[in-house]
């Protein structure tokens, strides 16, 4: 019998058997080949007679290491980790880390992924950021706001837009659909994500930038040989 479901796990009867395997600690990832993970039995995997940690103390650990990661997080996520705090502007308790620091800190420009712990928790990059962002992967594309794997784009200390590309391997190219703007970009903001998007595509090993955006230009992006890296003027 298929494995039901109302959702993408529909009819995907290994995917479900390996997850529930994996659960039960019977089989574990391996290795990963592209794409595609590599199961084998969880005992030639993880190391042997390492202590079990008690859940409530691994769950403290987890929140301990999470706070430290993000700075500054609501209760929900991370427990009773850190200090507790207030921020300006918002409502409701967070907490933070102590050892939190803006010493030494320089903003600088990033095209995050859609996974990047920035904008993952979409409460807290609408609180903190004013940020509103969803993967729209799974929405039909008459539904998308910003494209189908928009990518987060910081400057400095600020979320301030998406971008909408996409990468064509045959034609080896990072095509650029859209760049929406949550804020007006000045010229200095538009200059620094065109730098960004050239820097991915070297990346990713593609050879161009190509752009229906006109505030991206089309430009071969850096070599990844050691050679000159293109630079926007």
């Amino acid at each position: 019998m298929s494995w039901q479901s109302s959702g993408w796990t529909n009819d995907r009867n290994v995917t479900q058997m390996l997850a529930f395997l994996a659960d039960a600690r019977e089989i574990a990832v391996a290795a990963r080949r592209g794409r595609e993970r590599l199961w084998d039995l969880a005992e030639r995997v993880y190391p042997v007679g390492v202590a079990v940690v008690p859940a409530e103390e691994a769950r403290r650990i987890r929140h301990d290491r999470w706070l430290r990661a993000l700075g500054v997080a609501r209760p929900r996520v991370v427990g009773d980790a850190g200090i507790p705090a207030e921020i300006e502007g918002t409502k409701g308790p967070w907490r933070v880390d102590p050892e939190a620091t803006a010493e030494g800190f320089e903003g600088r420009t990033a095209v995050l992924s859609p996974f990047d712990r920035l904008t993952h928790d979409r409460a807290r990059a609408v609180d903190l950021f004013d940020f509103d962002y969803i993967l729209e992967m799974y929405k039909p594309a008459a539904k998308r706001r910003w494209g189908f794997f928009a990518l987060p784009v910081l400057f400095e200390d600020q979320l301030v837009g998406k971008v909408d590309a996409t990468t064509d391997r045959t034609s080896s190219v990072l095509q650029v659909r859209a760049v929406h703007e949550d804020v007006a970009f000045t010229r200095a903001m538009t200059a620094a994500v065109h730098y960004e998007l050239v820097a991915l595509a070297g990346w990713l090993g593609l050879e161009r930038v190509v752009s229906i955006e006109p505030r991206v230009r089309d430009v071969e992006a850096p070599r990844t040989d050691g050679g000159p890296t293109v630079r926007p003027s």
